[in-house]
């Protein structure tokens, strides 16, 4: 079973992003749950999502507490809130950043990392810094488990208006498109 942790701030649709996500991954085959975590969030918040995926059946609903994946759609959150608590060796970041990825510090767990501007791209295609949909194109390109096509198609069973459906597929694609993944060898593999 693959488990990913979402992490982001209220109003920039992390939780959006995670069944997104579930609905692409099922697009292709695959059992996946998307978990919500709702609190005291509110606009500009930290808050996470989960999202399970395997290829049998899944009966855990529970917050992931020691994930495959982060997917970081703020670029500031990691300064209020460990992102990385409980990361399982090997490991994948997916970071909305401006920065180089020589610039980041993440733990030696991590395996892999790919990033992109989410911001300023989500200001150019969507007007507003919400990063969700661009950060789905990121997550395809770092990891490889899920196509564009599929995430698109999951895009279209979601209440998006035609105007805004067309933007977040062009998100997805620029986000895709403008990621820098690095593969980062561990000195037992040296």
């Amino acid at each position: 079973m693959f488990e990913m942790r979402f992490h982001g701030r209220g109003g920039q649709g992390a939780v959006m992003a995670s069944k997104i996500l579930a609905k692409a991954l099922v697009e292709e085959g695959h059992v996946a749950k998307a978990i919500p975590s709702f609190g005291f969030e509110r606009r500009g918040a930290p808050v996470s999502a989960f999202l399970r995926f395997d290829d049998k059946e899944i009966r855990q609903v529970t917050n992931i507490y020691t994930p495959d994946c982060i997917v970081c759609i703020d670029p500031t959150l990691s300064k209020s809130v460990d992102i990385f608590e409980g990361i399982n060796d090997n490991a994948v970041l997916v970071q909305a950043t401006k920065k180089k990825i020589s610039q980041l510090s993440f733990p030696d767990t991590i395996s892999k990392v790919g990033v992109c501007d989410a911001f300023g791209l989500a200001m150019e295609i969507i007007g507003r810094p919400i990063t969700n949909t661009i950060m789905l194109g990121v997550f395809a390109k770092t990891t490889g488990l899920v196509s564009i096509d599929s995430i698109n198609k999951a895009m279209e069973s979601v209440a998006f208006r035609d105007a805004a459906l067309n933007k977040n597929i062009e998100a997805v694609r620029r986000g895709y498109e403008n990621t820098s993944v690095l593969e980062i060898k561990r000195k037992e593999e040296a």
